[in-house]
């Protein structure tokens, strides 16, 4: 049993890009569904598809490289965990690495980018940082 899915998510799909795969599989939830939509508008995985029925539903995303063979996912960052909630307020949503990454947010709108989430002026969990 997964204690943390959201980090398991994201390390799933960091370690599937540093070993060459170009698809991974993993469990599904409406939350990784919506992150991985999310990470598809910013560039960071190619696809994403719901597999399955009832019970047996995974998340199958296709990786994204680029013309060298470089995954685009160079690392990521858990902010928020189950035993520490970050939460962030409009005011204090900054760029990260200089505009090379996105920070990705929990919110009442959804799960948005954090550019997205200042354009509407909105804050929530921040749940991690990728770049």
């Amino acid at each position: 049993m997964v204690n943390d899915p959201v980090g398991d998510f994201i390390i799933r799909l960091k370690n599937a890009g540093m070993v060459g795969k170009k698809s991974v599989s993993i469990p599904y939830s409406k939350l990784k569904h919506a992150i991985a939509e999310t990470l598809i508008e910013s560039g960071f995985i190619e696809s994403a598809e719901k597999r399955g029925k009832k019970v047996k539903k995974t998340l199958d995303i296709t990786l994204k490289y680029d013309a060298r063979g470089e995954h685009s996912i160079q690392g990521v960052q858990r902010v928020s965990k189950p035993g520490r909630r970050l939460y962030r307020g409009v005011a204090e949503i900054f760029p990260v690495k200089f505009g090379r990454g996105k920070r990705i947010l929990s919110t009442p709108a959804g799960v948005l980018t954090g550019e997205v989430a200042r354009e509407k002026n909105v804050g929530g969990e921040e749940l991690f940082i990728i770049w």
